[in-house]
C-alpha cells in the first residue's frame, strides 16, 4: 500500500513541475535572474572603463572643490555594492538617470530611438527570411549544380564583405549615381515633423496618418539601409538552411520514403522542412538579434538615428548613463527573443510539450 502511494506522490510531483503553471514560474525566474545579471555585467562594465563620468558632468576646467562634491553627489563615494542597488532601484522604476548629451532622460532617449533601429532591423530579417530560406532550400536540393554554386558564392560574399563597404558602395552607386533611392537619414528636411509620432516607425506612422507623400518618401530612405543589411542577414540564414536540410535530406527516413515512390514535393514540404522549423527559429531569431545590435556601421554610414548610433555618440562622449541603458535594453531585447523562440518551439515541435 504504501509503494501505491510513493508511486502516486511521484506521479503528481512530475505532474506538478510540468504543469503550465510551474513552467511559466521557470521561465519567469529564469528571465528575471538574467536581466539582473546583465544589469550587474553592464553597471560593473561602466564602473572599470577608463572614463570618469565627473569629469564628464563637471569638465576638465572645474575646481577641485566642484569635482569632489560631484563625486559625493553622484554616490561614487559609496561601496561598489551600495552604487548597484541605488542603480537597480532607479531602474526598477523605469529611471536610468539623464543623458549627459541630450540633458533628457535616458529612457526617454531610448523610447525615441530605438523605434528607428527596430524599424530597420525588421525589415532587413524579412528580406533575409523570405529571400534566405528558399535560396537555402534549392542550393540544398540541387547540390553540386550551378544553381548550388551561384547561391553558396552569393551567400559567401554576403557574410565577407564588410557591411559598411556594402552601405557606401550601395550610396555611391543607387543614390549618388542612378537616383533610385534616397540619401541618409530617415527622411528628407521637408517632411520632417508632418506627421504625428504615434509608434516611432515612420512608415507605420504615415500610415496610420494616411500620407502617401512621407511614405514613399521614407520607404525611399530605408529601402538601401534595409538591403545591406538584408543581404547580411540573408547569407547566415541561407548558408544554415542549406546545411539543415542537407542533413536531412541524408537522412533514412527519407530515403525509406523515396524508396516507397512519394513524389520529392512532398518529401521536403511535409517532412524534411518540418523537421528543420526549430532550429531554423533559432537561427532567424538570433539573426535578428544580431541585426539589432549590430547595426551600428550602417547606421552609421547611412545617418540613420537608431540605438547603434545613439550608443556609439555616448560611448565617445562619456555619457555613461545612456551607455549602460542602451546596453541593457539590446540585452533585454535578445532575453525576449530567445524567451519567443521558445514558445515558437512548443508550436512547431509537439515533443518540447
Amino acid at each position: 500500500m504504501s509503494e501505491t502511494r510513493t508511486i502516486q506522490w511521484t506521479q503528481r510531483r512530475k505532474a506538478l513541475l510540468h504543469s503550465p503553471i510551474t513552467t511559466s514560474i521557470s521561465k519567469l525566474l529564469r528571465v528575471s535572474v538574467t536581466l539582473l545579471g546583465l544589469l550587474l555585467i553592464t553597471f560593473l562594465i561602466g564602473r572599470v572603463m577608463p572614463i570618469d563620468p565627473v569629469l564628464a558632468v563637471v569638465g576638465e576646467q572645474a575646481s577641485k572643490e566642484t569635482y569632489e562634491q560631484t563625486y559625493i553627489d553622484m554616490g561614487l563615494d559609496k561601496p561598489v555594492i551600495v552604487q548597484f542597488y541605488y542603480y537597480l532601484s532607479d531602474v526598477l522604476q523605469g529611471n536610468f538617470g539623464a543623458s549627459l548629451l541630450t540633458a533628457r532622460p535616458v529612457l526617454d532617449d531610448l523610447l525615441r530611438v530605438f523605434p528607428a533601429t527596430l524599424e530597420l532591423s525588421t525589415i532587413a530579417i524579412a528580406i533575409g527570411v523570405l529571400l534566405g530560406v528558399p535560396l537555402g532550400i534549392v542550393s540544398a536540393i540541387k547540390p553540386g549544380t550551378w544553381i548550388d554554386v551561384t547561391v553558396r558564392i552569393i551567400a559567401l560574399m554576403g557574410y565577407s564583405a564588410p557591411i559598411f563597404w556594402l552601405g557606401m558602395i550601395g550610396l555611391l552607386v543607387f543614390y549618388g549615381e542612378l537616383g533610385w533611392v534616397g540619401g541618409p537619414g530617415r527622411l528628407d528636411i521637408v517632411y520632417m515633423d508632418t506627421i504625428p509620432n504615434v509608434t516611432g516607425a515612420i512608415l507605420v506612422d504615415s500610415l496610420l496618418a494616411r500620407d502617401t507623400a512621407t511614405f514613399k518618401n521614407a520607404l525611399a530612405h530605408i529601402i538601401l539601409p534595409a538591403s545591406v543589411l538584408g543581404y547580411y542577414s540573408l547569407a547566415y540564414i541561407c548558408r544554415m538552411t542549406r546545411s539543415f536540410m542537407l542533413n536531412e535530406l541524408n537522412s533514412e527516413y527519407v530515403l525509406t520514403a523515396r524508396a516507397k515512390g512519394v513524389r520529392e514535393t512532398t518529401i521536403i514540404r511535409r517532412h524534411v522542412f518540418r523537421n528543420i522549423r526549430v532550429p531554423l527559429v533559432t537561427v532567424i531569431a538570433l539573426s535578428y538579434g544580431n541585426l539589432l545590435e549590430g547595426a551600428v556601421l550602417t547606421e552609421f554610414v547611412f545617418s540613420w538615428p537608431g540605438i547603434g548610433s545613439y550608443i556609439t555618440t555616448a560611448l565617445l562622449s562619456a555619457d555613461m548613463n545612456a551607455v549602460l541603458g542602451g546596453t541593457f535594453l539590446v540585452g533585454a531585447v535578445f532575453i525576449l527573443l530567445n524567451l519567443s523562440s521558445d514558445f515558437l518551439y512548443r508550436y512547431l515541435d509537439p515533443r518540447t510539450r
